[in-house]
């Protein structure tokens, strides 16, 4: 495994907030933002279970995602990109993704400047999880188009 590979995709997780979940269902592909936390590789967000992604989740679980940023130069692209599954978290995962998400996003959850739509959503949503199979660390300062496949190891999702 290459530990610097893997740092600078941890890092990078760590730096950024949306992802972008792609799912297919009954009504065909679907793609949504959404905040996210991370607990090495493993994602976790929240979502109103009704949308449509959850509900393709529900069925489903398999989904695709990217994070990365708004680039203006081809050269500066970077980002990550992911095949996995994702499932509804309950019991102890559900409260360990709570953590992590009010970890990065204090605001959530700060009496004084919260926003109030959030905290009534959080008494109405669904907690997930997504355990990469594949991930891949986009590099265009390397050569356009370069990709590297990171190497998931058990130790690097915990």
């Amino acid at each position: 495994m290459d530990d610097s590979l893997t740092k600078k995709v941890l890092a990078y997780l760590r730096q950024h907030n949306v992802m972008t979940i792609a799912t297919t269902g009954t009504h065909g592909p679907w793609a949504a933002a959404v905040f996210y936390a991370n607990r090495g590789f493993t994602l976790y967000f929240l979502s109103a279970p009704t949308t449509r992604h959850s509900e393709d989740i529900e069925a489903r679980g398999a989904v695709a995602v990217t994070i990365q940023e708004d680039y203006r130069n081809w050269r500066e692209i970077q980002g990550i990109q992911i095949e996995g599954q994702a499932v509804r978290l309950q019991g102890v995962e559900r409260a360990t993704a709570m953590v992590r998400y009010l970890k990065k996003y204090p605001f959530v959850r700060d009496p004084l400047g919260a926003v109030p739509e959030i905290a009534r959503a959080l008494n109405h949503v669904t907690w997930y999880k997504i355990e990469p199979s594949r991930l891949y660390f986009i590099d265009n300062s390397v050569g356009l188009g370069h990709r590297d496949d990171v190497v998931l190891s058990r130790s690097t999702k915990m």
